[in-house]
């Protein structure tokens, strides 16, 4: 097993990794990632318009917080009680429902004029390990067009909407079309050692990212080793019967060639209690379809990366962190050549 970097120089002379993606999945591999490297950012979609987020998007106009706010809590280093109050929601009143980490945001946004600024400072306020970076400032909304020739926009609407067709999601798409990135998340990707696409959701979380301008080419053109990280499970409205190839291929559809060089999966199983309940949700362990994935021309690893505990079928932060640092110091050499300059040799 892969140990965590034991010393404090080590820790800083780690890989620069970039993580792209958002919602539950994201912010759990940044758990176990921060011990390995500071060297850590992470790019976050913005298109969610559903719960507290999109409360403030739509009351004051900012981008949703939501998806920025768990990375910074999972890369935080705080004391106990800042850390209950990020994640403390309002119960009662016209602030139900809220959490208190968005509207630290939300005033950020409100006391600087910009959201790229408030994540910044926020970032300070917070110690984080790394930097977490929202993808584009455009305030965007996510359209899904379904195999039927229906579409819906919102991101909060997919869901329901799909189960309504009771058909798969073609595509996906941003609006308005192909947004501006910040040019930091570009400059993160084009200078990492390692790029991770996931987990998360497929459509909602990973891929509205690679429909920001510039971000699957800046991803391609890298020579940073690039790791899809696969689901656990499919999700229930939104990839039902799907395999780990066709997630590939729905993000290299979304995406460009050269985007992905390996496919992490999990082989542990999942505990058998929590089956029957993703079962009635019509929701089963992810397929690993070997020979459709080496047919991409893709490597793939499967690693007993799933929590063996828990109410979710989950990664575990730890594993799944030794899992991709044991990959990347497998297939690659870091070689110094000059001040801030490092070249990646298989």
């Amino acid at each position: 097993m892969l140990d965590a970097i034991p010393n404090t120089q080590l820790w800083e002379r780690g890989p620069k990794i970039v993580a792209i993606g958002g919602g539950t999945g994201l912010s759990t591999m940044l758990r176990g990632l921060k011990k390995y490297t500071k060297n850590l950012t992470a790019v976050v979609t913005v298109a969610d318009d559903g719960g507290g987020s999109g409360m403030l998007r739509r009351d004051i106009g900012m981008p949703p917080p939501g998806d920025i706010r768990h990375c910074m809590e999972s890369l935080a280093n705080t004391e106990p009680i800042m850390e209950r109050l990020l994640t403390y929601r309002f119960s009662d009143g016209v602030l139900a429902g809220q959490s208190f980490g968005n509207l630290i945001l939300a005033a950020l946004n409100g006391v600087t004029g910009s959201f790229e600024e408030a994540v910044r400072q926020m970032s300070q306020v917070l110690a984080i390990t790394g930097q977490v970076i929202p993808v584009t400032s455009a305030d965007v909304q996510l359209e899904a067009v379904f195999e039927n020739g229906s579409q819906v926009v919102g991101e909060s609407k997919i869901c329901d909407f799909k189960k309504q067709q009771d058909c798969r999601i073609h595509h996906v798409n941003l609006i308005p079309a192909k947004p501006e990135p910040l040019p930091s998340a570009l400059e993160a990707i084009r200078d990492a050692d390692l790029i991770l696409l996931g987990p998360g959701s497929l459509y909602t979380s990973v891929i509205p990212n690679l429909l920001v301008e510039g971000v699957p080419q800046a991803i391609a053109e890298t020579d940073a080793l690039k790791i899809y990280i696969c689901n656990i499970m499919t999700q229930d409205g939104e990839t039902e019967g799907y395999t780990a190839a066709d997630h590939v291929q729905a993000l290299m559809e979304h995406g460009a060639p050269g985007m992905v060089d390996l496919c992490l999966a999990n082989c542990a199983p999942v505990p058998e209690n929590l089956l029957g309940r993703y079962e009635e949700e019509g929701a089963v362990p992810l397929v690993v379809d070997r020979e459709r994935i080496a047919a991409m021309g893709l490597e793939l690893v499967e690693r007993p990366v799933a929590r063996e505990k828990g109410d979710f079928a989950r990664h575990d932060p730890d594993k799944l962190a030794e899992a991709v640092l044991d990959i990347y110091r497998q297939r690659a050499m870091r070689i110094f050549r000059g001040k801030n300059r490092y070249i990646i040799e298989e």
